[in-house]
């Protein structure tokens, strides 16, 4: 049984890559590597490419559990209780969905566990030999560590596997039956939970995109009489309405996700957190909640605790202020100059040639925006790598929220040129995301070509004539590390490639909702492109990336509350298109029309507010499902607690009981 349990042999899942060994050199420390390697209980495949070596690692079913009792992994039971992971007790644990014992997110984890224990287990320093350079082990060092620092191991990355990969390629990336239809149990087994719900997000998102289309349509050419003059705000009643259920139910399929997929936290905002930690301490062993339910904290222990948390709000609070003050004073202005330029010039080449110095302008100005927001993220009190990434993702959408509106509120507001609005929408909808495919596609075939060419090129230079063969070999494994990772463009050290996606998915919601009274045709539009997006990222992530680090969280996070923040901007920004579009002699008079605009303003964030509440964000079941666990939970710890209160009393009292009568 392999570490997937289902298949007959083990899968290599990870590679490590250093250095090729050359006739003249001994490299005593990868000989080390590698031995330290197979103790553990590796199964080792060491595969030679053109400048590298390759070290391929595989664990079996019995390792992999070893290394998650070692760790005190939290797994689901039968009962539906989270318990810490025991190998004695494995058939007490239930199984992922595609039948396997761990997750990819959990493998991946043990892996991680397993090489970077390796240790000096002497009380000496050890002297391995390098090529040209001696390394000095020290004790309790971890040898990995060690190797990385000397750069003799050049990366660690997840291997993909063929026999699953090929898999999902024919049942998802390559099949077009059903527009939306997608393996997310599959996905979620082989890229782990944060990576298919994406998918599933956005497989959800475009099916719903098929009403507010139909109806968008129907609103640009069909002509309805004299009911044309209600049409507009009849049409974005019903959109915002289909936004507000959309993410409501979105909540709904993203907390029975989590049920299945066996995660222990419900959906919603941060405070429903508490609750969940509050019912993860039922989990602890019995003397460690009795040491802390008898300990009571001092009052210093409070102050550090107040002062903690205050100065985790107050630098959060700075950053942000820092953030907005960048945004106001440095690229407000730089976004409303281009947007003046391009609606003075007459040119159409002009225009064209503003454009694309203002993308590149505006993409090196987001680069440095990204990297000061990762700096600021770095010195703020957040809990977890989840909560600082979420902090980056609110203060760079705002700079792209700058660079991708602004000129589009300058042309609605200030000019109120309807026209221009709706050529440029059509310009960003379209062109922008037709070209914006096509770069994503495309980019990672070429770095991984250039990468290609380059290794060769080297090949021959360091054998400087010796070969005159063409070479050609490339096994899959240095394949695999010439292919670009997925990560993002900015804070890669925080986000993976998803910043990319979900900020792709959130800018284009924007679009389509801020100005839907301008350019109903905009959900068509965004329909067709997510139904090639679902496709082409599968195609990307499938074939032409490295199989990315998995993440264990498993809803979309801060994303959420930006697209809640955009159906209010969508109410507010329609309200006043609808009068732009009503009060054509300008005068922005309070007559029955505008009032009645107005008012619908006020109604439709009533409606807004009505429907978060009337459909619940959790399933009932769900909520019945988690409070039955967690009552499980509370009765096996209470029995576990009075056994041990019982027999510290016999303990320490034995004379006690010995007088009563038998």
């Amino acid at each position: 049984m392999n570490a997937h349990g289902g298949d007959k042999e083990s899968v290599f899942e990870i590679a490590v890559v250093v250095p090729k060994k050359h006739e003249d050199q001994r490299f005593e420390c990868v000989e080390v590597l590698v031995d330290k390697f197979h103790k553990v209980g590796f199964l080792v495949d060491r595969v030679v490419g053109l400048q590298n070596e390759y070290i391929k690692l595989a664990a079996s079913l019995h390792v992999l559990g070893l290394a998650a009792a070692e760790l005190r992994m939290k797994k689901r039971t039968h009962i539906g209780v989270d318990l810490q992971f025991d190998w004695d007790e494995v058939e007490a644990f239930a199984k992922q969905p595609d039948g396997s014992l761990f997750s990819w997110y959990e493998r991946f984890s043990c892996y991680h566990h397993l090489i970077y224990k390796i240790v000096n287990g002497s009380n000496s320093v050890r002297t391995l030999d390098a090529g040209p350079k001696e390394i000095h082990w020290e004790p309790g060092e971890s040898l990995l560590k060690r190797l990385e620092s000397e750069g003799i191991v050049k990366e660690v990355f997840p291997l993909h596997d063929e026999m699953k990969r090929k898999k999902l390629l024919r049942s998802w990336a390559l099949s077009w039956w059903d527009l939306t239809e997608q393996p997310i149990d599959d996905i979620c087994s082989y890229y782990g939970t944060r990576i298919a719900t994406y998918f599933t997000f956005l497989g959800m998102f475009t099916r719903w995109l098929f009403f507010p289309a139909a109806l968008g349509l129907a609103v640009q050419f069909v002509d309805f009489g004299s009911l044309q003059l209600f049409v507009l705000p009849v049409f974005f009643i019903c959109i915002v309405s289909w936004a507000v259920l959309f993410f409501q139910f979105w909540k709904r399929k993203n907390s029975a996700l989590l049920v299945r997929w066996q995660i222990n936290y419900p959906v919603g905002g941060h405070s429903e957190f508490k609750f969940v930690e509050r019912e993860w301490g039922l989990f602890q062993a019995p003397v460690e909640l009795m040491k802390q339910w008898g300990a009571d904290t001092t009052k210093e222990e409070k102050e550090a605790f107040q002062r903690e948390e205050w100065f985790g709000h107050l630098m959060r609070f700075r950053n942000d202020a820092m953030i907005l003050f960048v945004i106001i004073c440095l690229q407000l202005p730089f976004e409303l100059a281009f947007a003046h330029l391009y609606e003075v010039l007459t040119s159409e080449t002009l225009k064209y040639g503003l454009t694309a110095v203002y993308l590149f302008v505006i993409q090196y100005f987001t680069g440095i925006g990204g990297k000061v927001s990762a700096k600021l993220v770095k010195y703020e009190n957040n809990m977890s790598t989840e909560y600082r990434a979420d902090s980056v993702v609110y203060k760079v959408f705002g700079l792209y929220f700058m660079q991708t509106y602004i000129g589009i509120f300058y042309h609605a507001l200030l000019h109120r040129n309807i026209l221009t609005l709706r050529q440029v929408l059509i310009q960003r909808l379209i062109l922008s995301e037709v070209l914006g495919n096509l770069v994503e596609s495309s980019l990672p075939y070429l770095t991984y070509s250039f990468r290609k060419y380059r290794a060769v090129r080297n090949k021959r230079k360091s054998e400087r004539g010796r070969s005159k063969g063409k070479i050609q070999y490339f096994s899959r494994v240095e394949k695999e590390y010439l292919k670009p990772a997925y990560s993002a463009s900015i804070v890669d050290e925080l986000e993976d490639g998803l910043f990319d996606d979900f900020l792709e998915l959130v800018l284009q919601f924007g679009m389509i909702m801020m100005f839907a009274c301008a350019f109903p045709p905009g959900f068509a539009f965004a329909t067709l492109n997510n139904i090639t997006e679902i496709r082409t990222d599968a195609l990307k992530l499938l074939t032409m990336l490295r199989r990315p680090f998995p993440r264990p969280n498993a809803t979309i996070g801060a994303w959420l509350n930006i697209f809640q923040f955009l159906i209010v901007m969508s109410i507010c920004t329609n309200c006043v298109l609808l009068v732009c579009l009503y009060d054509r002699d300008g005068t922005w008079k309070i007559s029955p029309g505008l009032a009645a605009i107005l008012i619908m303003e006020h109604v439709l964030l009533l409606i807004k507010a009505g429907f978060s509440h009337i459909v619940p964000a959790e399933p009932e079941w769900v909520r019945a499902n988690r409070a039955k666990n967690a009552s499980q939970a509370q009765d096996m710890c209470s029995r576990q607690l009075l056994r041990s209160i019982s027999y510290e009393q016999l303990s320490n009292e034995p004379h006690k009981y010995n007088n009563y009568p038998q």
